[in-house]
């Protein structure tokens, strides 16, 4: 868990740090125009969704954390690769190839914690996971001041991308060495402990991590109306996030230095992070109604949003504020990643429908930096708008998801079950075979 806790911060890291850059030069140096600091911010998605088709072959036939770990690696070598271009081609042919090597990462850690913890525990496991998303943007603001301060010939976002994409590398060779690749090879337990970490994982009915292929299964995950529902959650989920990427130019159009900007940029990590623990203490209150907890931790951000568009720009501290909530989106992810994780059944529709997120979210990403152009600053209306539906519209799809969940349980919970021992838990079936398997919501 830490190990991936540790992947997850340099990955969100990465992602952000574009954020920081431009409020230290790039946009000038590189001298983007127009909408080319949003493509920059789109290229990255493009390079993970287009990375999503090979990578779902791929995390079903290679051990996930040798494969993983070797990425990771990649991706370091290309981060340090940002801190050379000097134009707006070769600074976007970077960051495609960053999304392309990101791309296997987060679907294969979905998959990980519901190879290696229970149902019952994926919401903790996510959240921690995703609480590195605030911290990111933490350390990231800070390590971006820092920087600036530093006397160098290079200018600090380069500097910026060098020390990011070192660590990076660090971080995946640490990552293939310590992660073992499946529960019965846990090196840091002794035997009796392994066969129990595989024996719970089976009476939570969870079959394992597998290297082969099925087509049955890639058939059932393309006619799943709830894996369909998960793409869904990624494009909306995705469409309000460029205020992240784009909180560091409000607040610099607010008439705020470079350095006045990175330290009010690096609150709104720490209010991600106070969100997503509220979104697990909720879920622990109710843990029958994560669908419910989506809905409730949807408020902040549509508040934050509508806040944005309706405050006058004299207002600054009321503006930087509303950018905080408006940032507050880890919560719910942590919540669909966890429901992900927890009613997924089976090796390759597994890979498939955790992939499926991944896409959705890609193709979010994509589209609506487009929206958050420089004529439109600092109010970005349009993208804010965006952001206003998008949260609407989630609020309807998770209430979709909820019936379907509900609905099939009941039906099950109406037929004649085979006696628990008939289905056991290292077969690899899917959740629509397993009768027995209950869907979370």
């Amino acid at each position: 868990m830490v190990q991936m806790c540790i992947v997850f911060l340099f990955q969100y890291l990465d992602k952000q740090s574009l954020s920081y850059a431009s409020v230290f030069g790039l946009i000038e140096d590189l001298a983007l125009q127009g909408s080319e600091y949003s493509w920059c911010t789109s290229m990255l998605y493009i390079g993970q969704l287009l990375a999503e088709y090979p990578f779902i072959y791929l995390m079903s036939r290679l051990p996930l954390p040798k494969f993983v770990g070797t990425t990771i690696i990649l991706w370091g070598i290309v981060c340090m690769c940002l801190a050379v271009p000097n134009t707006f081609a070769g600074f976007a042919t970077v960051r495609f190839l960053l999304g392309f090597t990101e791309g296997a990462v987060s679907p294969a850690f979905v998959t990980l914690t519901s190879l290696w913890y229970t149902r019952s525990e994926h919401v903790n496991r996510m959240g921690a996971l995703v609480t590195m998303s605030g911290l990111a943007q933490v350390f990231g603001s800070l390590l971006m001041y820092g920087t600036g301060k530093m006397n160098s010939r290079l200018a600090p976002w380069r500097v910026m991308f060098l020390i990011c994409g070192a660590l990076t590398c660090g971080v995946g060779f640490l990552f293939c060495l310590i992660v073992p690749s499946d529960p019965s090879k846990a090196w840091f337990l002794n035997r009796r402990e392994r066969l129990v970490l595989v024996r719970r994982m089976a009476l939570s009915r969870e079959g394992g991590d597998r290297t082969n292929f099925s087509l049955v299964q890639m058939k059932e995950a393309i006619r799943d109306s709830k894996a369909w529902s998960v793409f869904v959650f990624g494009i909306m989920l995705t469409m309000p996030s460029p205020v992240v990427i784009f909180a560091s130019l409000m607040i610099k159009n607010l008439n705020y230095d470079a350095f006045q900007t990175m330290l009010f940029t690096a609150p709104s990590g720490a209010v991600q992070i106070v969100f997503v623990w509220i979104g697990m203490l909720l879920c622990a209150l109710l843990p029958k109604n994560r669908c419910i907890v989506v809905m409730i931790l949807s408020i902040p951000p549509l508040v934050g949003n509508i806040l944005l568009l309706k405050l006058p720009l004299s207002a600054s501290w009321a503006m930087i504020v509303s950018s905080w909530l408006a940032s507050c989106l880890t919560g719910m992810m942590t919540i669909f990643l966890s429901l992900s994780a927890s009613n997924v059944k089976g090796n390759t529709k597994r890979a498939i429908v955790n992939s499926y997120y991944f896409i959705g979210h890609s193709a979010g990403c994509i589209a609506a930096p487009q929206l958050w152009t420089s004529h439109a600053a600092p109010r970005y209306f349009e993208g804010v708008v965006a952001a206003v539906v998008s949260l609407c519209l989630l609020n309807v799809v998770i209430g979709f998801y909820w019936y379907l969940c509900y609905s099939e349980n009941r039906e099950r919970d109406r037929d004649a079950l085979p006696a628990p021992d008939e289905i056991q838990g290292s077969i690899d079936i899917t959740d629509k075979q397993d009768r027995l398997f209950r869907y979370s919501y």
